[in-house]
């Protein structure tokens, strides 16, 4: 079956793996207010993020395309991340000073990633997804990395 694919994300990671993999894609991102979503369970808050955005996605290509019956499928990938460290849910870092302290803080420390995936199926309307945990433990981060790791976050761009 012959498909096409819509990044519904921003980020390098995700880009690069599918690049990686060969595929050929479209980059959307969903231009919609995180924090306004808020779930009690970190794996349930990446699930809905990630529909939102696709939600979001979906509505402004059907305010701005009309149905082609003869169109391929399109699947449209949405996904989201957050860390729990020491029982606290953290999303994406507001700046780069908060992203340092982040870093400083795993030092020697653990924390579970969790991620979800959400793709859809444009042509059908079909939807799945799914998240993941990850556990991590860190060594102690020598303060030399941790500069060197303040450093280049200052000298590149979060997005934020």
């Amino acid at each position: 079956m012959s498909f096409q694919i819509i990044l519904g994300s921003a980020s390098m990671a995700r880009r690069k793996i599918l690049a990686e993999m060969g595929y050929e894609f479209t980059i959307m991102t969903a231009d919609i207010d995180e924090k306004s979503i808020r779930m009690d369970k970190p794996e349930e808050l990446v699930m809905v993020l990630a529909e939102a955005k696709a939600d979001a996605i979906i509505s402004r290509l059907q305010s701005t395309s009309q149905p082609d019956e003869d169109a391929h499928a399109t699947l449209l990938i949405t996904a989201d991340t957050v860390v729990v460290y020491e029982g606290i849910t953290r999303e994406k870092p507001s700046s780069k000073e908060e992203a340092w302290n982040f870093i400083k803080g795993y030092s020697g420390g653990q924390a579970a990633v969790i991620g979800s995936v959400f793709v859809t199926n444009l042509k059908t309307g079909k939807r799945k997804g799914g998240c993941c945990r990850a556990e991590v433990y860190f060594h102690i981060i020598p303060e030399e990395i941790i500069d060197s790791l303040r450093r280049e976050l200052h000298s590149m761009s979060l997005g934020v």
